[in-house]
């Protein structure tokens, strides 16, 4: 009796340590484990006006860049910018080795001379045989009348006219030969003003008022036709080609507000609007392509080719229910909120409209102004989910009151 007395009353004291363990550990699994209830923050769905925006990456680029080369193959005599510099229209760049062209021009300029000498001495030879033809003429005049008279024979008149016809040909070639002559001049005086127009085209200058961009050939460098030796652009048309998301893209058209910050102005951004909307959109990443002009210049320039983060504020939206992207879910290939109501939750699709910079996003359809959503979860929810509702988590900023 004993003994079994003493059995049980050590079973007792077991019991009695191991029921309060055991509630111990139920009240923290329902408190904290496994079965605990997920912690959430919750936001109220309110009626916003939303100001949509376009954020994009882009580069810094040129509209017009002028490769200045020769037109003719060579080598490079001279450079005489370096990259950065600015110059000015019509100032000399760069200049080509003329090898023998002002030797050639030189020869030009002799034959010239030469034809012009040859076109005097035609026109002297004219005056020469003109005189020999006149002094023929009458001489056959005067042999006809004496012929006639009987004073002379026949044969010598016939040599008289003779004469007369062989000055007439030389007359014939004469002209001929002058008119030969007289072309020559203007035939070498364009040979050699073509040789000067090639021999100024050496000469490589600016085509307009501009920034040296790249400078790609040194002295001594031997160059073909076209290829260049200095790259000036022109800074008022430095804009930024900008890429932006094709879903997110509706309504971007030319002349909106856009806010440029180039990488190395180190958070600063300029004023800048929206040029022009390219036609023709990349396929692969699927980006629309825009061009967005600075306002006003900065100076120095970015460099050409620097990334730039550009935003381009869209028109304002009408008030309707917003909510934070935060909040939004994919569940089953649907997107949605978890609504909450009393102490459970719904799943409500929605159909989302303009959203802001902000993280704000427009409800079109599944939301009434009012309504109270999940903002953050410390764990993913379901229909069935156990929830408390706190006013912050650990490592999330504070959502909005419920």
């Amino acid at each position: 009796m004993k003994q079994f007395l003493s059995t049980h009353r050590r079973a007792l004291a077991l019991a009695g340590v191991l029921v309060p363990l055991l509630a111990v550990f139920v009240y923290v699994g329902l408190r904290s484990g496994p079965l605990a209830p997920v912690p959430v923050t919750v936001a109220r769905v309110e009626n916003q006006a939303v100001a949509p925006a376009l954020f994009g990456i882009g580069t810094v680029e040129a509209r017009y860049t002028f490769k200045i080369g020769p037109t003719v193959a060579g080598r490079v005599r001279s450079v005489a910018v370096q990259v950065g510099d600015r110059v000015a229209a019509g100032q000399s760049v760069a200049e080509m080795d003329p090898i023998d062209l002002d030797d050639r021009v030189a020869a030009l300029e002799a034959a010239l001379k030469r034809a012009e000498a040859g076109a005097l001495a035609a026109e002297a030879q004219i005056q020469d045989v003109t005189a020999r033809k006149a002094y023929a003429v009458s001489q056959t005049s005067r042999y006809e009348k004496l012929l006639a008279a009987r004073a002379v024979s026949e044969e010598a008149v016939e040599a008289r006219r003779q004469e007369l016809q062989v000055a007439e040909a030389s007359l014939r070639a004469a002209r001929a030969n002058l008119d030969a002559a007289r072309q020559e001049p203007p035939r070498l005086a364009a040979e050699r003003d073509g040789l000067l127009r090639q021999r100024a085209n050496l000469r490589l200058v600016a085509p307009v008022a501009g920034l040296v961009s790249a400078r790609l050939a040194d002295p001594g460098t031997t160059l073909v036709a076209g290829q260049a030796v200095v790259e000036v652009i022109d800074p008022a048309s430095v804009w930024i080609n900008v890429r932006f998301d094709q879903s997110r893209a509706a309504g971007l058209v030319a002349g909106l507000a856009a806010r440029i910050e180039p990488r190395s102005l180190a958070g600063r951004t300029l004023p800048g609007r929206v040029a022009r909307v390219e036609p023709l959109a990349d396929a692969v990443t699927e980006e629309s392509l825009a061009k967005v002009v600075f306002d006003t210049l900065p100076d120095p320039l970015p460099p050409i080719g620097e990334l730039a983060e550009v935003t381009v504020a869209l028109a304002a939206q009408p008030a309707r229910p917003a909510l934070a992207n935060a909040s939004i879910q994919r569940l089953d290939g649907r997107l949605g909120v978890w609504v909450v109501e009393d102490d459970t939750l719904r799943f409500a699709p929605v159909k989302l409209g303009a959203a802001d910079l902000d993280g704000r996003t427009q409800v079109l359809d599944g939301l009434k102004a009012g309504e109270r959503v999940v903002l953050y979860s410390q764990k993913a929810l379901t229909a069935n989910s156990r929830f408390k509702v706190v006013d912050s988590l650990p490592g999330v900023s504070k959502g909005a009151a419920p």
